[in-house]
């Protein structure tokens, strides 16, 4: 008699399904994104991004409540400023978008732990996350203003900074920085493994971040490459990172492995706006099943290795969570 093994024993009800899964997605895990626009009084949609919006200062913490509602513990920040000036002075300004938006979600929500993405292509009048100087963007000049930019969202009263501007050197100066200016104990979330990919599309819509000449290939790592992004990786770590970061996820599962498999620090992929927009459009043309596939590529990106998921789905997975606890 041929004798083979019985699989599907373990498949054969939801139950016993549920009992074996090896791999679940919680709310703890999941990080949303929050964009606020100093140029609008009231918000506006992301036409890339639907669903997604730009909030004034005035209506920030409507959208605040609602992601606490859901139970989402934590969220990333993002500003769009009024003015924009070759050395991003709006980043740092103690009145910038972004500080202005901390103090107030912090205020009204102390629990909530706030990120702040720490970057300046959004208040670059060049676009790029840097200092430009001759059409080249400067690596060590760029450091002390991605560092004023890391200290004043932190006297802001951030709970952790997210640096994302693919610097060399950017976490050490940064960590720096917050020792010097007292800031010992707060995170540094680095983005640690970021690839030049054509997946920011639309959040360069949202942000209004876009390079106004160039691209940004000569700091952000080329997506060809796998052995490049452990090295990054071990770069931040060693230079005092407390989170590292694979930036974009969907396309990139095996790189979000290979870090998991060099590193004890706790684990994010961001499924960035590209990736979000993808599904949506293929969803509003009838062509799958977004909830099945939203839930397939968080699931996957936990079976890959990350421990949390910065995503713009953030919202509606923790809101479909409760619908089937009813």
């Amino acid at each position: 008699m041929v004798t083979f093994d019985r699989h599907r024993r373990l498949r054969s009800s939801a139950a016993m399904r549920d009992l074996v899964r090896e791999n679940h997605l919680e709310k703890s895990d999941l990080i949303m994104p929050v964009f606020v626009d100093a140029t609008i009084q009231d918000k506006e949609e992301i036409k890339s991004m639907p669903g997604i919006y730009r909030y004034s200062l005035n209506t920030i913490l409507d959208e605040i409540k609602e992601i606490v509602d859901l139970g989402i513990q934590s969220i990333i920040i993002f500003g769009i400023p009024d003015h924009k000036d070759d050395v991003g002075t709006g980043a740092w300004e103690d009145n910038g978008i972004v500080q202005e938006a901390i103090r107030k979600i912090k205020a009204a929500y102390p629990e909530l732990i706030v990120i702040a993405d720490t970057c300046m292509c959004e208040y670059t009048s060049t676009g790029h996350c840097g200092i430009v100087k001759d059409h080249k963007v400067l690596n060590d000049e760029s450091l002390e203003y991605n560092t004023k930019v890391a200290v004043s969202q932190v006297k802001a009263g951030a709970d952790m900074v997210a640096p994302s501007n693919a610097m060399d050197g950017f976490v050490a100066a940064i960590r720096e920085g917050l020792d010097k200016a007292g800031f010992k104990e707060t995170p540094i979330m680095a983005y640690s493994v970021k690839f030049a990919s054509s997946f920011y599309g639309p959040f360069r819509d949202a942000a209004d971040g876009a390079p106004q000449f160039g691209d940004r290939k000569g700091y952000q790592m080329d997506p060809a490459n796998r052995l490049e992004a452990i090295r990054e990786m071990k770069s931040d770590e060693k230079e005092g990172a407390d989170f590292t970061m694979v930036k974009p996820a969907m396309a990139f599962a095996d790189i979000i492995r290979d870090v998991r498999n060099n590193t004890n620090l706790p684990l994010v992929a961001y499924n960035v706006s590209g990736e979000y927009a993808m599904v949506k459009a293929a969803a509003a043309n009838g062509w799958i099943d977004e909830e099945q596939i939203v839930n397939e590529v968080l699931v996957g990106l936990k079976r890959a290795g990350a421990d949390l998921i910065i995503t713009y789905f953030a919202k509606e997975v923790a809101a479909r969570m409760d619908a089937q606890k009813k």
